[in-house]
């Protein structure tokens, strides 16, 4: 990697917020799609497994278990090599991870080289893509983020939709491990995504220009994961309720289709649930990161997630008591629509609390804090079932925890956050920086022609009173010597007498 160029983050580069900045919101719509559906579609496969290696139903969903432990637990170690490589090279490494698990699976002769595989290793590979795509894409917006934010998260429920029937299709034609197979390579889709990620780089400075900045600030090194997230306050609010949402948020899909098995609904259409939850789900997201874009909401971006926290949580307590397929297909609408908030949000909210620079280090910590939440949910709920055989306390659980989440956020945010006026970007207060120097060195050239004027002014000024002194003198003066003059005429006028009798006159001497 000689010559690549390491996207530190504070470039110094306004977010173009367009331009190349489409093709990395697409890579990132591919990346969030791989990354939420893929456990999820490795599902339709277990039964394979099962009559495979002689394993239970437990046993198989370890590896879907796995797969989020290692997409959410590894976030540290994300933030680590992005801040150290930068996310294009991160990514690329982490397709061949990606593809290289599920291809290695294939020719696995027991379900521990499965867990090692397609959970570790594809587990992996996804987490390395996952978190650097959406880091690119809050460097590539600023205005249009919350948009960007929608879209990219509408790839999990479109990819979703697409990998879940592709899988039943290589299963029925190639077996569980021509379909591993044929998932490994599309996985390495994941490295041309990764391709996508162009590092943004500052325009080309002169050098008396460089050599000013580093006389005048010297260039400090970037920190591999930043702690100091810690000591904002609207950053542990924000830990604290995700944690416990995640609790809850990911039970109701789990479980509704069980739940309408219960009912003594069919296997088909107890399936179709999770479709229309998805495609409710698909248009969601976009709809709200466009509302989330707009001037009067964007500031109150936290409270509009609190709200679809609360929308969620409320769906889950009244879809508790839910007795047939048509109430069923209700809250799965209803579900959608509070699911697809919280994905459009969550990752939003995030951003505009920590910022550009420390993003990075952020979404890792935030992370890893929930994967801790994500492997004691489902399982949690599963005990709960297990002891009360009833899907309706399942479903209150869930409702609780988000509902719980909704009011620390947003009861927190109210009363611990004082509201600060926006701050522009790194890049924005840079170029602002320069702009108010390029202004105050215009300032000072008139500054500087007044002052020379003024003096000039002032010579002048001096000079004309001199003179007016002078000449005020000269005017008191005249008197006195017009006085003496006319004596002197006077007497200079009278005749004047020669010794030999001859009368001489002023005049005629002249």
């Amino acid at each position: 990697m000689g010559g690549a160029v390491v996207d530190t983050g504070d470039c110094g580069v306004k977010a173009p917020d367009g331009g190349w900045g489409w093709a990395v919101l697409f890579g990132c719509f591919v990346i969030t799609g791989f990354s939420y559906a893929f456990p999820k579609a490795v599902s339709v496969f277990f039964k394979e497994l099962i009559r495979e290696f002689g394993v239970g139903y437990s046993d198989t969903a370890w590896i879907s278990s796995i797969l989020l432990a290692m997409l959410y637990g590894t976030g540290p170690i994300c933030s680590i090599l992005v801040n150290r490589f930068g996310c294009r090279p991160v990514m690329m490494v982490g397709g061949l991870f990606a593809s290289l698990g599920m291809i290695l699976a294939s020719f696995a002769t027991n379900i521990i080289h499965i867990y090692i595989c397609t959970g570790v290793i594809t587990g992996l590979g996804l987490a390395l893509n996952f978190q650097p795509s959406l880091i690119m894409l809050n460097r590539y917006f600023s205005e249009k983020r919350p948009l960007a934010n929608g879209l990219a998260a509408a790839g999990s429920p479109v990819a979703l939709c697409c990998l879940s029937p592709l899988g039943q299709v290589l299963q029925y034609n190639y077996g569980w491990r021509g379909g591993f197979l044929i998932l490994g390579g599309i996985l390495l889709n994941c490295c041309a995504c990764g391709a996508l990620m162009r590092p943004l780089t500052a325009p080309k400075k002169t050098s008396e220009v460089e050599e000013k900045e580093k006389e005048t600030k010297p260039k400090p090194k970037p920190k591999l994961l930043d702690f100091t997230v810690f000591k904002d306050c609207g950053f542990l609010i924000y830990t604290v309720a995700a944690a416990i949402m995640v609790l809850g948020l990911f039970v109701p899909p789990v479980f509704v289709v069980s739940y309408a098995k219960e009912l003594g609904n069919e296997d088909t259409k107890s399936s179709l649930l999770l479709t229309i939850l998805g495609f409710v789900d698909m248009f969601a997201r976009p709809t709200c990161g466009v509302i989330a874009g707009l001037k009067w909401v964007r500031p109150r971006c936290v409270y509009l997630l609190s709200f679809a926290m609360i929308f969620n949580g409320t769906t889950d307590l009244i879809g508790s008591m839910s007795k047939d397929y048509p109430s069923l297909v209700v809250f799965c609408i209803f579900f959608g629509i509070s699911y697809g908030m919280v994905g459009a949000l969550q990752f939003e909210v995030l951003m505009a609390i920590v910022g550009t620079e420390k993003f990075s280090s952020a979404i890792g910590l935030v992370l890893l804090v929930e994967a801790f939440a994500v492997l004691l949910g489902p399982p949690g709920a599963g005990l709960l079932l297990d002891y009360t055989k009833n899907y309706m306390f399942v479903f209150l659980l869930a409702g609780c925890e988000v509902f719980l989440s909704a009011l620390v956020l947003g009861i927190c945010n109210l009363l611990f956050i004082k509201r600060k006026p926006e701050q522009p970007d790194p890049p924005a207060k840079m170029e602002m920086a320069i702009i108010d120097t390029e202004m105050e060195e215009l300032n000072k050239a008139p500054k500087n022609e007044q002052d020379s004027r003024g003096g000039e002014n002032g010579k002048k000024q001096a000079v004309e009173q001199e003179a007016t002194a002078k000449s005020d003198d000269k005017i008191v003066q005249e008197p006195e010597s017009i006085g003496v003059d006319s004596i002197e005429l006077e007497n200079s006028s009278k005749n004047v007498t020669e010794p030999n009798g001859v009368v001489v006159e002023p005049e005629s001497s002249l």
